[in-house]
């Protein structure tokens, strides 16, 4: 989809469907579920993000809140510009947003502070290991920590073991 620039128009599609989908949970009575979305870099700078979200949002009558971008830290740090005023318009409107595999890419923290961001999303390579690993938990323990100081949620991504969802529960992931 990317080789062909389909997933411009794919995305769109993703982003209209979980809106109707948020909808329909609604309207049948069920509680409403946040969900998220990930955003294909290609979609982000080739396509028009924000017009997209929002029309989805607006078609489907879906309180924005309700509605997560997860964008790779990589696709920040190349974007920078056009990234921030998109991000900033979309976060202003009540979309959540977060960073995903974070910890994988080249982040810059100043750009990191810049960005409205709501969420980290912590990379499963350094979730894997953190029981076992005193790198990996080390690196852990820094990126939450990091994410409260800055008043983000911090949630790691692949915990699989007891003994992982211990660790992170004992430092507020």
């Amino acid at each position: 989809l990317e080789e062909y620039d389909l997933i411009v128009e794919v995305g769109r599609w993703v982003i209209a469907s979980a809106c109707a989908q948020i909808r329909d949970w609604i309207e049948r009575g069920i509680d409403p579920v946040q969900v998220s979305v990930n955003v294909s870099p290609r979609q982000f700078l080739r396509g028009d993000l924000q017009e997209d979200v929002m029309r989805a949002l607006d078609t489907w009558q879906v309180p924005a809140q309700l509605l997560e971008l997860e964008l790779t830290e990589t696709l920040l740090m190349t974007s920078k510009d056009a990234a921030l005023v998109t991000l900033q318009n979309l976060k202003a409107a009540g979309v959540q947003i977060s960073i995903d595999d974070f910890g994988t890419g080249y982040s810059s923290f100043a750009y990191l502070r810049r960005f409205p961001v709501d969420k980290l999303k912590i990379d499963i390579s350094f979730t894997r290991e953190i029981t076992h690993s005193p790198d990996d938990d080390a690196i852990v323990l820094a990126i939450i920590q990091m994410g409260h100081s800055l008043n983000l949620k911090v949630i790691a991504e692949g915990v699989e073991t007891a003994p992982q969802l211990e660790y992170l529960r004992r430092h507020h992931c």
